[in-house]
């Protein structure tokens, strides 16, 4: 066999490393073994592989001949690969070389490898040597969006909507902190007793989490949120029933015609998704900045300027808030400012934007209700330390918002707008809201599945005045109480 890269000859390989990448089923927890009775229980459901989803077939398993030739393949590998030199090669001529490495190895040692296995093996090899381990099937699988582990044996992901506890192959706690440490380097960021937390931004645009002792305790905790590749438009969300063909008319128009517009929600109930949706209805005029904690919205239009916060560095110094970055933008000449999500003193600048000439902008905030959205925006401003009363904060909440967007995700993995409610103005001390469209829960399937249907309260948002001016009619029938969209 030809010593293909003899001259870097730094490669270290754990022994182990494919141990649990067999295709075995998870052994069952020894908390979760049947009391000894007459009749033997049942054995316990094993947990979806990552290898598995990613392809869709269950792993086979190799046979045990395969089993103990490994630590023999491992050292003789040592001798004919090199981290340093293989990180140069392109994946399609990587997997190549690493194939044809197992293929001449098994071949001399008799293994029985099918073509199955021999790619699930390779393919194993790359994602270890180049990638991030046994996280990369998940992380190629398109219907997972979330990925949550909770120490190297209690993982969970949530594909197509629900969260589901899945087998992710990691050898022990250290190949764990192994892969941490890689995506934390990969962004010049730090992970250790002294800093046992991080907040990062992947390459690919995916949200990164991590704690580690001691702060986690039973283990790394690590969070990815997938960053969607594929932005969805508000036409495909008609599709996938989140809202009705009538409500998305209405939004379009609304955010066409530079109505003020809040998207609520809580999370992964898809609020991002929804900003860019909606992002596609602003004119190719104006000129947009976003202002997000991870960069993540891909807007439909051309003129945008993106800036992103900045954390801390090791020494505490450095930081960059979102309030900086909305004083920032206010000098840049925007049409319109995109908020990622408000969640602390840069409200009161957001408010403050909203009301003096940048009519449009947008943003998200984490709550459960229209009008508990309304009541954050109250603390928030209330953080400021300014001396304001509360009629004051108020008025202004009031004067800068037009409407506000409730999105739900629903116990079985549906994500829906709930509600659709503008902002019609003061009364007293109270801000009055009026809400248009909401959806209306009427039953559960056997599967567990949720329906209902959407409909409108009878009410006629102020708005549609506005509108007319600019040569925009909408149906009555939209509009009608009761009618179901």
């Amino acid at each position: 066999m030809n010593n293909r890269f003899s001259a870097l000859q730094n490669f270290s390989f754990d022994d182990e490393l494919f141990d649990s990448q067999d295709g075995a089923p998870a052994a069952a927890h020894p908390a979760q073994a049947a009391e000894p009775s007459e009749k033997p229980a049942p054995a316990p459901k094993p947990l979806p592989d990552a290898a598995a989803l990613s392809t869709g077939n269950e792993g086979n398993g190799n046979q045990k001949k395969i089993l103990e030739a490994k630590s023999k393949l491992h050292r003789k590998m040592l001798d004919e690969f090199n981290l340093a030199a293989l990180e140069q090669l392109p994946r399609d001529q990587l997997i190549a070389e690493i194939r044809k490495f197992v293929s001449d190895y098994a071949s001399e040692q008799r293994l029985a490898f099918n073509n199955n296995e021999l790619d699930e093996f390779v393919g194993t090899v790359v994602d270890e040597l180049t990638g991030l381990g046994p996280l990369e099937p998940m992380m190629r699988n398109p219907d997972i969006s979330d990925i949550l582990i909770n120490g190297p044996d209690n993982c969970y992901a949530e594909i197509k909507g629900v969260l589901q506890r899945v087998h992710i192959p990691f050898q022990d706690e250290a190949h764990l902190l192994r892969i941490i440490n890689k995506i934390v380097a990969a962004v010049g960021r730090r992970i250790d007793e002294s800093n046992p937390m991080c907040d990062a931004r992947m390459s690919d645009g995916s949200r990164f989490n991590a704690a580690i002792r001691p702060i986690a305790i039973d283990g790394p905790l690590v969070s990815i949120r997938k960053f969607s590749k594929n932005k969805l438009s508000l036409g495909k969300l008609v599709e996938f029933n989140a809202l009705t063909r009538p409500m998305a008319e209405v939004l379009q128009h609304a955010v066409h015609s530079r109505m003020t517009t809040i998207i609520s929600g809580g999370t992964g109930t898809g609020k991002t998704t929804m900003l860019n949706a909606l992002s596609a209805f602003i004119s190719e005029k104006e000129r947009i900045i976003t202002i997000e904690d991870a960069a993540e919205l891909a807007l439909h239009i051309p003129h945008v300027g993106r800036m992103e916060t900045r954390p801390a560095n090791n020494e505490g110094s450095g930081e960059i808030k979102q309030r900086d970055l909305v004083k920032n933008a206010l000098r840049m000449r925007p049409d319109r400012v995109i908020l990622g999500e408000v969640r602390g003193e840069e409200a009161f600048d957001m408010l403050q934007a909203m009301n003096t000439g940048h009519e449009g902008s947008m943003a998200t905030i984490h709550s459960n209700t229209p009008r508990d959205a309304i009541s954050r925006l109250e603390q928030m401003l209330g953080m400021t330390g300014m001396p304001m009363t509360v009629h004051s904060i108020r008025s202004q909440i009031s004067s800068a918002i037009n409407l506000i967007v409730q999105l739900t995700r629903l116990s079985d993995g549906q994500r829906k707008i709930t509600s659709i409610a503008e902002v019609t103005g003061m009364e007293g001390d109270v801000i009055q809201m009026q809400e248009i469209f909401k959806f209306c829960r009427t039953g559960l399937t056997d599967e567990g599945k949720i329906v209902g249907h959407f409909e409108a309260t009878g009410v006629r948002p102020r708005f549609l005045e506005h509108l007319i001016a600019m040569g925009i009619e909408l149906p009555g029938e939209f509009f009608e109480p009761g009618h179901r969209l």
